[in-house]
């Protein structure tokens, strides 16, 4: 906490109240600020499924179950496995087959018309692919017959004008050192605000109208839902690798035990560049605890990006391991 601004912290804390006239949220920020620009990784795979879902809901002929490839790819997979890898292990080809499923552009105009914003999809995961062309996906019908959902071309991305949109004092490019600010200017943009905001319409759909929710049927949330709060050995990794708290940075991740069952944590993380990211809807049902907590912050000591020289398991996650723990008790003794 004496370094919050070389870490450029930024934390949204919503308490739930819940009375008979209905939920309340309370906000609760620190430094949260849309114009200050931190790399959102893949925390942004949390609205693209969600648009993918509400797409295959759109499409009479497919559902979640539906078999299909990425043009080009050689994995054939369901739109239900793709969406359990994002948040399993947050697999950056599954959620890159989501975005030739969708493009950039849909998946920006869609989430504008809900009211979330501001928000700027530039980019697949993983690499950085200049390439404004999505590829069509050949969709199985049975095992004999498929059809095309054609790709398209997307627009081209402007640079970003924000605050701290440069960042370091240097860079790797093809192994060599370029000794200026890397500029952030052409990739996701995803902020705080934006992020909390997506998650209150998946997890609490009945308190925004119609045109501000998803349209996603009860099976299609549910699905979602048992996605987002996953951890890895229930989808069939091994959990020495991927240990529970591998995608669960509050309160579980520097720990390599087991969450307790009644704790059920909904959801998505992202690190790249030195930037760690969690949005989540934190319950537990024994003991009546519930709260939402998107935090993010930036863990780079020798100002130095793609180097692969952060300090993840040093700072990062102990610290937002520690919030969530601080303020899950918080919540346990908070009088409701």
């Amino acid at each position: 906490m004496d370094s919050v601004t070389k870490h450029q912290v930024q934390i949204r804390y919503t308490q739930i109240n819940r009375t008979n006239e209905g939920i309340t949220f309370t906000d609760f920020d620190f430094q949260v600020d849309d114009s200050l620009y931190f790399y959102p990784a893949s925390t942004v795979k949390f609205p693209i499924a969600a648009l993918a879902l509400e797409k295959v809901n759109a499409i009479d002929s497919i559902n979640i179950n539906t078999r299909f490839y990425v043009e080009g790819d050689t994995v054939e997979t369901t739109f239900a496995k793709t969406i359990t890898e994002i948040f399993a292990v947050s697999d950056n080809n599954a959620n890159n087959r989501l975005v030739e499923f969708l493009g950039q552009d849909e998946i920006n105009v869609r989430l504008q018309a809900k009211g979330v914003g501001p928000v700027r999809i530039a980019h697949r995961l993983g690499f950085h692919s200049e390439d404004l062309a999505t590829k069509p996906l050949i969709i199985y019908m049975n095992d004999s017959t498929t059809f095309v959902i054609e790709g398209g071309t997307n627009t081209s991305p402007e640079p970003l004008k924000l605050k701290s949109i440069e960042k370091g004092i240097g860079y790797y490019e093809d192994e060599s050192l370029v000794e200026q600010a890397f500029d952030f200017s052409l990739k996701n943009y995803y902020p705080i605000n934006t992020q909390h905001n997506v998650l209150k319409r998946i997890i609490f759909p009945e308190l925004f109208s119609d045109k501000e929710q998803f349209n996603i049927s009860k099976d299609q949330r549910e699905k979602l839902l048992k996605a987002m709060q996953i951890v890895p050995r229930d989808a069939g990794h091994d959990p020495s690798i991927y240990y529970d708290g591998y995608c669960k940075f509050f309160m579980f991740g520097d720990s390599k035990e087991n969450i307790p069952s009644h704790i059920k944590i909904y959801n998505k993380v992202g690190f790249a560049y030195g930037t760690l990211t969690d949005c989540a809807y934190i319950t537990d049902h024994e003991n009546g605890v519930e709260f939402m907590l998107t935090a993010t912050l930036l863990v780079n000591e020798n100002g130095v990006f793609n180097d692969n020289t952060y300090e993840y398991e040093e700072v990062g996650i102990p610290f937002l391991a520690e919030l969530g723990r601080e303020l899950y008790n918080f919540e346990l003794n908070r009088s409701k």
